[in-house]
């Protein structure tokens, strides 16, 4: 390949983010279908913050960086990258439909000799079980022989500035040894860090696949210690402090899960692993608990309540962050409905503020009112979900009445401020 064009399918947390940092070195155009989205990148601004104004634009000023949702646009792109979502649907099941449609887009641009490596987060197998498949019918060209593969999971971590997508080491793999070498020149190019290649695709999608794995079954881990131990009435962060004292404990804490990938991926693995006619029981069963998580927190809000004779019937709640971390405006999956539902069965004087978070993506997708602006009234009971930074300034003790309940979920405020923590 004399010269690498390269084409972004999905511009979304992962796509633009790569497109950006790939057309500083490569002619690079991000296409997208959704037009209000492309509008916005293309005036210099990204919403989802994962790009900086100054970043954005200098990419489009002095890179020609070009976003758009017109597929002529990519037609003479040779080396495309595919970073669509791999959502679950309400059943917890794989939806590979943003997949195959982004599939289905590249079939109808791709030409003899060049290349596609997929970066969305899958089960050993989707690529060249189900992707390249429908490449191969709506192109009529066959694979690896007029055209080629790679895959490259995304890592990106939305809200982290720390680890940007430059700083990532990123995992490579090729349908061939030569396009192999390829796909990890492509990335070695633009990566501060490097790369490791992968001996092949599907080792290259299970190594994503169990990275986030093996977050939601440790952070499940913390979320039962965190139960027994509530029962029990000793505080968990006391004890993971302690236990962390030794030199190969590995110090996590409890907490909600939610996001597009710890919450997300394992259910992939998890049917996947079905088919071959394994149970996989312990990711199974984190995600269970962690899934419950959001109702747990809700019930020992209302337990706290009780004890300190606050009615929960018709009371006052405020619930502060419904982004699924600190810091991001994030709100895919967030478990912090979780919440919000199972208070609501007992009251609807229920209160969400969350400065980081879009009002109209919160209603769109869980019919939620939330509010920007900091409330002013006084709270039977405040519940800390999300840890933003900007919540960390509040007088979060002058937000509740003389006998109101504050229960932190991230473990972060001062011990004699709360009532309680997970």
């Amino acid at each position: 390949m004399d010269s690498i064009n390269i084409g972004v399918i999905g511009l979304g947390y992962v796509g633009l983010p790569l497109a950006r940092l790939f057309s500083t070195k490569y002619p690079t155009i991000g296409f997208d279908m959704n037009q209000s989205r492309v509008d916005e990148l293309m005036q210099g601004h990204d919403t989802t913050m994962e790009v900086s104004d100054e970043l954005l634009q200098d990419a489009i000023n002095n890179h020609g960086f070009k976003c758009t949702t017109s597929i002529e646009d990519i037609k003479d792109c040779n080396f495309y990258v595919v970073a669509v979502p791999t959502p679950v649907d309400v059943n917890n099941r794989p939806d590979l439909m943003p997949l195959i449609g982004a599939s289905e887009t590249v079939g109808k641009v791709i030409s003899k000799g060049d290349v596609v490596v997929y970066e969305s987060t899958v089960y050993p197998g989707v690529t060249e079980e189900e992707c390249l498949p429908v490449v191969e019918r709506v192109s009529g060209l066959k694979y690896n022989v007029d055209f080629f593969a790679g895959y490259s999971p995304e890592r990106i971590n939305p809200g982290d500035k720390q680890h940007t997508v430059e700083k990532i080491k990123k995992v490579t793999s090729g349908s061939t040894p030569e396009v192999a070498d390829l796909v990890d020149s492509v990335y070695n190019s633009v990566l501060v860090n490097g790369t490791h290649k992968a001996p092949s695709i599907r080792v290259a999608e299970a190594s994503k696949i169990i990275e986030n794995s093996q977050r939601d079954v440790n952070i499940a881990f913390m979320n039962e210690l965190a139960k027994i131990f509530n029962a029990m009435g000793i505080d968990t962060h006391d004890v993971i402090e302690a236990a962390s004292s030794k030199w190969n404990f590995i110090k996590l804490s409890p907490g909600l899960v939610g996001g597009h990938c710890i919450s997300v991926d394992p259910y992939y693995l998890i049917q996947k692993a079905q088919v071959y006619g394994v149970l996989p029981r312990v990711m199974t069963n984190a995600r269970r608990l962690n899934d419950g998580m959001g109702d747990y927190v809700a019930n020992q809000v209302i337990k706290l309540m009780n004890k300190k004779g606050v009615l929960v019937k018709d009371a006052k709640i405020l619930i502060l962050g419904i982004t699924f971390k600190e810091n991001c405006p994030d709100i895919r999956n967030t478990k912090v409905v979780d919440i919000y539902h199972t208070l609501s069965e007992y009251t609807s004087d229920i209160t969400i503020y969350d400065p980081w978070a879009d009002r109209e993506r919160v209603k769109h997708e869980y019919d939620i009112e939330v509010t920007n602006v900091a409330p002013k009234s006084k709270f039977d009971a405040v519940i800390l979900a999300v840890a933003h930074q900007g919540f960390m300034n509040l007088d979060i003790r002058d937000m509740v009445g003389s006998n109101g309940v504050i229960y932190d979920v991230k473990g972060v405020l001062p011990r004699d401020v709360i009532d309680g923590r997970l």
